[in-house]
């Protein structure tokens, strides 16, 4: 049998499918916009890849400057914004100050770090804060202690006193300190804490820490800090005069002296000692004296209770005076005493000069 011959099948030639009409004008027009659209890009090479920068650039200026533009005109305005606001404050508190002369705890603020002159002699100002520092403790106490009511017509009069004190007291402490400057004397804070702790001690702050800030609070109005503020002048004040009085200590070493080459005490008191109310007695002290007696100045005291019975001090500083003391007994917390006292002149003595010559001159008038 013959084989059946296989049959060949021709596959269909197939073409590229026939798009329909409107598909094919779309498609058309697709690659007409893609062929403009690539037709804008620039061809850049190594010659040319500055210039398309620069071309960037350029067109990125036009954005940029106008945001620089408005961010300087916003640092302009808000600029002259703060200067309107420092000037308007320097006006309200110049007007609150030199016009009105308020005395309120903000403007006391202000004037602790803003330095408003109160007063200007010789070449120095002088700070407003020191004039209300001085004059809100005075007017704490008569509030507080008094029950002083300033808005009442005698109330009126009495702050008037009070601020032409605080005035003159402002102007004294700075001829103080220039006479301080002047003659190389000053005194440190070591200083102000030893005598705190010296009057501590003798128990004449109060019983307690407690005790004596509550003091300082209700009395004046202070704080630690403002209390040895007030201290350091004294003691500068004291100190000044110290420097400066050379003949009171030259009448106290020649009693000194006198003493070591045998002078009876009582004798010698009744001759050179300044205490009208002890050298006719021999310089004796009309009473026991305590360790907390406020009669006597802390540095006497201190200096008694360091002595043995019959003993005699050397010459002693006590503030406005200086003082040679003898024990003469002691009785439990207290002791029997003499000294011959040697008074300090006035530190008028030296600021009057000061003040003819280089008058104060004051930016307020008290009203």
């Amino acid at each position: 049998m013959k084989k059946p011959k296989k049959l060949k099948l021709k596959r269909p030639k197939l073409g590229r499918p026939q798009l329909p009409a409107r598909l094919q004008r779309r498609q058309a027009h697709t690659e007409q916009k893609l062929s403009e659209a690539l037709s804008d890009v620039p061809h850049i090479t190594n010659e040319t890849v500055g210039e398309h920068r620069e071309e960037v650039l350029s067109s990125a200026r036009k954005y940029i400057y106008p945001l620089q533009h408005s961010k300087h005109r916003i640092v302009r305005i808000s600029l002259g914004l703060l200067a309107v606001v420092i000037v308007g404050f320097f006006v309200i508190c110049g007007l609150d100050l030199y016009k009105f002369q308020g005395t309120s705890g903000f403007m006391y603020g202000v004037t602790r770090v803003i330095p408003f002159p109160v007063g200007k002699t010789g070449g120095h100002w002088i700070s407003y804060e020191s004039y209300l520092f001085e004059l809100r403790r005075n007017m704490h106490y008569y509030q507080a202690q008094q029950q002083s009511d300033f808005a009442t017509k005698d109330g009126k009069t009495q702050l008037h006193r009070l601020k032409q004190q605080a005035l003159a007291q402002v102007n004294y402490d700075a001829y103080v300190k220039q006479l301080a400057g002047q003659n190389q004397v000053s005194v440190s804070d070591q200083m102000v804490t030893q005598q705190l702790q010296l009057v501590r001690s003798q128990n004449r702050l109060g019983s307690s820490n407690r005790a004596f800030h509550e003091v300082l609070r209700e009395f004046w109005g202070w704080n630690e800090a403002d209390f040895r503020r007030e201290l350091k002048q004294q003691l500068l004040t004291q100190a000044v005069v110290a420097k400066l009085d050379t003949k009171t200590w030259d009448r106290a070493r020649s009693a000194q002296q006198q003493l070591r080459q045998g002078a009876d005490f009582a004798a010698l008191a009744g001759q050179v000692s300044e205490d009208q109310a002890t050298k006719g007695n021999g310089g004796q002290y009309g009473a026991a004296i305590t360790l907390n007696d406020l009669s006597v100045p802390p540095a006497i005291t201190a200096k008694l209770f360091s002595l043995q019975p019959g003993q005699v001090s050397d010459i002693v500083n006590a503030g406005f005076s200086l003082d040679i003391v003898k024990l003469l007994d002691r009785s439990g917390s207290s002791v029997h005493a003499a000294h011959i006292q040697f008074n300090f002149v006035p530190i008028t003595t030296y600021t009057k000069p000061l003040q003819a010559s280089q008058p104060v001159h004051d930016y307020i008038k008290v009203s």
